[in-house]
């Protein structure tokens, strides 16, 4: 057997699903949609489009997915630092690009409260204070992690893939796809619809991006080994 076919081989065994992950796979899934039922059988909740629903679960799946499967080569503790570093670094940064963390309030801070959000993105930790702010919506914490954390293996491999990691940053799009849209409409006119159309399908791009993201990182077709 050819070693690109020995590669192929090893880089699906390593995405392919096990009975246990598929088992517990199952149960989280259902545990979500039971969440998700009692949520929709409260009086005071008005249904929205059904993927405003799934996109969190779909954050959260493949991000477990991604924590549970992630194996970190072996490195020396020099490079084990400061692939954690680099980790932190880039989670700080999807963090607060993403609005999970910005800039207090001020006399204007309005303390600690829970959003009883959808299930996947709440309950939400909303905190304003007078030097940070947060914005803690389950479903971007791990998502976040789970980047993070491929990050720190990718470095940790020398065959790694830079066009994951350079995806990665993009996977706050959610945040920074209504900036593009306010840009395009600066110069095509506020109620321009092509501003309107990046508005409304920013959480879903953001979603398509985060999944894509994670795969490279996990499975990185481009590296050499």
């Amino acid at each position: 057997m050819s070693y690109d076919r020995i590669a192929i081989r090893d880089r699906l065994a390593r995405v392919s699903p096990t009975p246990e992950t598929l088992l517990w796979g199952a149960i989280l899934v259902t545990a979500e949609l039971l969440a998700l039922l009692l949520y929709l059988v409260q009086p005071n909740v008005t249904p929205t489009a059904i993927r405003y629903y799934v996109y969190p679960f779909i954050w959260i799946n493949v991000g477990l997915w991604a924590l549970f499967r992630i194996d970190p080569p072996a490195a020396s503790r020099r490079r084990r630092y400061a692939a954690s570093a680099l980790a932190v670094g880039y989670f700080a940064v999807l963090a607060y690009a993403g609005g999970l963390v910005g800039s207090g309030l001020g006399e204007m801070a309005t303390g600690l409260r829970i959003a009883p959000l959808p299930p996947g993105q709440g309950p939400a930790l909303i905190y304003g204070g007078e030097a940070i702010r947060l914005v803690l919506f389950p479903y971007r914490i791990v998502g976040y992690v789970a980047l993070a954390a491929l990050v720190y293996a990718t470095v940790l491999d020398v065959a790694g893939s830079a066009i994951g990691g350079v995806l990665g940053l993009f996977s706050c799009v959610s945040c920074t796809w209504p900036v593009i849209a306010s840009l395009v409409g600066g110069v095509a006119g506020g109620s321009s619809a092509v501003a309107s159309a990046a508005l409304s399908e920013s959480y879903g791009l953001s979603t398509v991006i985060f999944v894509v993201t994670v795969g490279l990182l996990y499975w990185r077709p481009f590296g050499g080994e």
